[in-house]
């Protein structure tokens, strides 16, 4: 909400680090109330809950990271960068080992599988406003991004079912293809 603020709203101003402050404060709440159920659980919480739609909030890490660079709190936005990373890291590899289980992701809701690549894309803009340059840390993370959707879209089979009927899970197609859109460019620029 605050990357496509209207201009008013100027990144030095004590409003927009009020904003920041207040949005950065609620992800972290959640992450830390959604790692505690996954560590303090007996049982296998994780693997049961989690889909690729938790991957928003690993997005909502990066986009708070990006933000405070642009405030100049590096430090807050480092934090946020890596909780983010390891957030992403735990989601992959529980999401990745339960494609293959009998639990299966709901025809309906396969469109979110596209969210798998907006975080790397998300992250390799974020760590270019950390860094202040496209360096090597983001490129990786930019072409993992790109795999991520060329392996996806090698495969219109499994999103064939989702296009018959007009459904709200869509916008799950542009979110991310936006995301990998700007990681493109600033990749041109470099």
């Amino acid at each position: 909400m605050l990357q496509s603020s209207p201009p008013l709203i100027v990144p030095r101003a004590r409003y927009y680090e009020f904003l920041c402050l207040a949005f950065s404060f609620v992800i972290f709440l959640l992450d830390v109330k959604l790692f505690g159920q996954w560590f303090t659980t007996e049982k296998r919480f994780l693997s049961v809950v989690a889909n690729p739609v938790n991957l928003v909030s690993v997005i909502g890490n990066l986009v708070a990271a990006q933000i405070a660079t642009e405030i100049g709190w590096n430090e807050f936005a480092i934090s946020m960068f890596s909780l983010g990373m390891v957030h992403y890291l735990i989601l992959f590899v529980t999401l990745y080992q339960r494609l293959t289980s009998s639990n299966q992701f709901p025809i309906v809701l396969r469109p979110a599988y596209f969210l798998y690549f907006a975080a790397p894309s998300m992250a390799s803009l974020a760590w270019k406003s950390i860094s202040g340059a496209f360096l090597v840390s983001s490129k990786m993370l930019f072409f993992l991004s790109l795999f991520l959707f060329i392996s996806q879209a090698c495969r219109p089979a499994m999103f064939k079912k989702t296009m018959k009927r007009l459904n709200v899970t869509w916008w799950i197609y542009s979110f991310p293809l936006t995301f990998l859109g700007l990681a493109c460019a600033e990749y041109a620029h470099e």
